[in-house]
């Protein structure tokens, strides 16, 4: 069998290399293989050269479905394949040996989530939990998440709002041996920008919605009686007209109340559910945000506060969400952003940051991303003292959001000193320089009169020389990306680092914008 899977890599190799294929090939290798002696723990880089691959595309992927020993062998070996310059991939997640272990043990670059997991993550509860924490623990590690066996639009788009950006699936594309780079038809009509649909950004009400059972407006009360003796965990019953609309529900409580009565159920069994219709109910569209349906409930008169909430998908009834779900989410969600966020100044951090990113790219904007770093601020921290160090940090955070439009723009806090502005808007450059311009102004309250004469302080390194530093200054690199350049936001991430870094090459508060043709350059 190893001869077999030895074979198997040798033809992927072969076949990647005469399809030039561009992204990355991953190679799959089994537990035993990988523990014997037959097992190939180099691949050649001239072997490579000469198929015309670059080492960069190799991503070796190992599968959670078989026990692997994490011995010194296994240490070497996985250290071998990263010294060559290959990623490390653990494939289905979640159903076989050792998950967590093995993802702390071999810290991978790529996990991916098997589809026991993705599967029916529309409706799934428990499953949503489960993908939440691996998401967080992914973004704590540096590693990139991989959805498997999407095979549904719903499962897809749920798993788009959970922030995972990368999948596979037969609704994706089937495995054929001629890949062509196509974009899918639903993920296109999916780029189309969130603000021209009217949408907040953050998570809608779909993420609450569950399948309940509904009946039309031509039934009998007795059917509704039926629905709630076998559906013991219903409150309500939504009632649709014959185009499937939502036009109300029928409550338990006032139907046992009619029915309790003397003759009641006699009277009324038979009579419409229109005859006990609430028609006082929400009813909102699934890609209304949770903090728009919050605002929506408490604007209800106290009377007629509701508990459901009737969600539409284009006026079409989709499912029921409740209001206990929604305050849960809502506070988890409170909980994230403040775990996020950063102490000093409360704009979001990294996680965030990314996640924003990885949104746009994925909707195929085109945008600019500012990176603003202050100019020998450690210096002016040893000399000052923190107190004053965090104040002129918080001064920054003050300015970036005073002069950023909040329109299409995200303003994120990375740490320390630096910032960093996603600009949708294209008027990015007279709201840096008016940044630039408002702090030349208010840096010098953080000066003595003296020390401003001078135009900087004097302190020493860490040799004990003195060395003069000027007045504080900002600066802000700048790059234009779209997912045309850049497919993660790691690589967003490289590009805005030498944007700043160029940027603080100027002597003074500059912004600097980094040449389009920097990544051609660069190879």
């Amino acid at each position: 069998m190893h001869q077999l899977e030895l074979l198997c890599r040798k033809k992927a190799l072969s076949r990647f290399s005469k399809l030039a294929l561009e992204g990355k090939l991953f190679l799959n290798i089994s537990a035993s293989l990988f523990s014997s002696p037959e097992h190939q723990s180099e691949m050649s880089l001239s072997e490579l050269d000469q198929l015309g691959i670059d080492k960069n595309q190799i991503v070796i992927e190992l599968s959670e479905q078989h026990p692997y020993e994490y011995t010194d062998l296994t240490h070497s070996r996985i250290k071998g394949y990263r010294d060559i310059g290959f990623q490390i991939a653990i494939d289905d997640l979640g159903v076989g040996y050792s998950g967590l272990q093995l993802w702390s043990e071999l810290q991978p670059n790529i996990v991916k989530i098997d589809r026991h997991f993705v599967q029916n993550i529309d409706t799934d509860k428990i499953k949503q939990e489960f993908i939440r924490a691996m998401i967080g623990i992914a973004e704590r590690t540096n590693c990139t998440v991989i959805a498997e066996g999407i095979e549904t639009k719903q499962e897809l788009a749920f798993l788009i709002k959970m922030g995972i950006t990368l999948g596979q699936g037969y609704f994706l594309g089937h495995p054929t041996d001629s890949p062509k780079f196509a974009t899918n038809p639903y993920l296109a009509k999916q780029a189309i920008k969130p603000s021209e649909l009217g949408e907040d950004h953050s998570e809608s009400v779909q993420s609450l919605c569950r399948p309940t059972p509904y009946l039309h407006e031509n039934s009998a009360l007795d059917d509704a009686s039926k629905h709630f003796k076998k559906h013991k965990e219903l409150t309500v019953i939504p009632i649709l007209d014959h185009q499937h609309c939502p036009i109300g529900v029928i409550r338990r409580h006032q139907l046992h109340e009619i029915f309790s009565t003397p003759y009641g159920r006699a009277l009324y069994e038979q009579k419409p559910v229109t005859q006990l219709l609430t028609s006082n109910v929400l009813v909102v569209e699934s890609s209304v945000s949770l903090a728009t349906v919050s605002t929506l409930i408490t604007d209800q008169e106290a009377d007629v506060l509701n508990n459901e909430i009737i969600i539409v998908r284009n006026g079409k009834y989709s499912g029921t969400g409740h209001l206990k779900d929604l305050l849960k989410r809502i506070t988890e969600l409170k909980i994230q952003t403040a775990t996020y966020s950063n102490p000093l100044t409360l704009l979001p951090g990294n996680v965030p940051i990314h996640k924003e990113v990885s949104r746009r790219l994925l909707a195929g904007e085109d945008f600019h991303v500012a990176y603003f770093d202050l100019n020998d601020f450690k210096p002016f921290n040893d000399f000052f003292g923190y107190s004053k160090g965090d104040a002129v940090i918080q001064l920054v955070g003050s300015l970036i959001k005073d002069f950023v439009s909040p329109e299409n723009n995200f303003i994120g806090h990375i740490g320390g000193d630096d910032f960093v502005v996603i600009f949708g808007d294209k008027n990015w450059k007279p709201q840096c320089e008016a940044i630039l311009s408002a702090f030349a102004q208010e840096i010098s309250d953080f000066y003595s009169t003296e020390t401003l004469q001078e135009g900087g302080v004097w302190t020493k390194n860490r040799e004990g020389e003195m060395r003069f530093h000027a007045i504080l200054s900002l600066a802000i690199g700048v790059i234009k990306t779209s997912a045309r350049q850049c497919s993660n936001h790691h690589q967003v991430a490289e590009m805005a680092a030498h944007a700043k870094k160029s940027a603080k090459e100027y002597e003074g508060n500059y912004v600097h914008l980094l040449p389009s043709n920097f990544l051609e350059t660069a190879e």
